[in-house]
């Protein structure tokens, strides 16, 4: 799908639609200050309503419960994680003008950290790998319903390897393609004992808030979560964290060779697609995505195991 096909199949999303939608559902937040919020997200348009609460909207509304569902997830896991995550006040139903789930949230506070600009590198290195492993000690008998994210956490290397390939070709140009395809497929050989853990698979700037300070203070979108391979939250390894942490945060979690080289591979894919489609209509977001490539091939199978930066 062309980015031109992405952006028409997004709702056409504003203040008074929002307006809208609160007084027919919501009254008794209606007359609260409204206001969008600048960001980067591929996946929801997100409204600050009042100082305590948000208003989220799928950019590409779905008839499906998938809001119910990601909310019955994150009411069972918040208990067992050490930072803040969304939590839903209400959930909007669809309507003529906006056919889909919608949902008001509690206002969570911190800003997106900024590769290359963190406070406390060392100190959101530890939060990270603390969530991370909060995370994957989840033990629940019951597992909130599974939905389209953990087709994305379970699937196999291999089958990422076509939509790789085609980005790297894309690309061609604006980034170093033959160390790319070596990186992609020193990943791809990557074994992988099938063992899976919770984990939240998109660990990325734009779903991190951290406080003045640089410490983590809260998580964000859960959509893609659920059971999957450990190498789905090694993102902030690439995306985010500097090289003189990344041996603090590999160790926390006892990360093994063949599971880092996964979690470096799932990273450049995505990466990867990510540039591919947004390079020209989402500056910020491609900007996360360079870095990140740019950070996997400083570490790529010719290039040594560390980089500086």
């Amino acid at each position: 799908m062309s980015p031109r096909e992405i952006q028409a199949e997004q709702a056409d999303i504003d203040t008074p639609l929002v307006r809208e939608l609160l007084a027919a559902q919501f009254p008794q937040w209606a007359a609260l200050p409204l206001e969008p919020v600048d960001s980067s997200g591929l996946v929801n348009a997100i409204y600050r309503l009042g100082t305590d609460l948000s208003v989220r909207l799928a950019l590409r509304p779905s008839n499906t419960d998938i809001v119910q569902r990601e909310q019955a997830k994150l009411a069972t896991i918040a208990p067992f994680l050490p930072v803040a995550i969304p939590s839903v006040e209400a959930i909007g139903s669809p309507t003529d003008a906006f056919p889909g789930e919608w949902s008001v949230h509690r206002w969570l506070t911190g800003t997106h950290p900024s590769p290359g600009a963190l406070a406390d590198p060392r100190g959101l290195a530890t939060d990270l790998a603390a969530f991370v492993d909060a995370f994957r000690r989840i033990d629940l008998p019951d597992r909130p319903p599974a939905y389209p994210g953990e087709r994305r956490t379970r699937a196999p290397m291999e089958s990422m390897d076509s939509s790789t390939r085609e980005a790297i070709g894309e690309l061609d140009g604006l980034i170093d393609t033959r160390a790319a395809l070596a990186s992609w497929e020193e990943s791809l050989a990557a074994p992988y004992d099938g063992r899976e853990v919770w984990v939240h698979s998109d660990l990325t700037p734009s779903n991190l808030l951290v406080s003045a300070e640089g410490r983590l203070t809260a998580v964000l979108d859960f959509e893609t979560c659920g059971v999957g391979d450990p190498a789905c939250d090694l993102f902030p390894v690439w995306y985010l964290l500097p090289a003189n942490v990344h041996d603090e945060f590999r160790a926390a979690l006892d990360v093994d060779d063949a599971t880092w080289l996964r979690g470096r591979g799932r990273v450049l894919s995505q990466a990867l697609i990510v540039l591919r489609y947004h390079k020209d209509t989402n500056p910020a977001i491609a900007n996360y995505a360079r870095h990140a490539i740019g950070k996997v091939l400083a570490t790529g199978p010719d290039r040594g195991s560390r980089d500086d930066g």
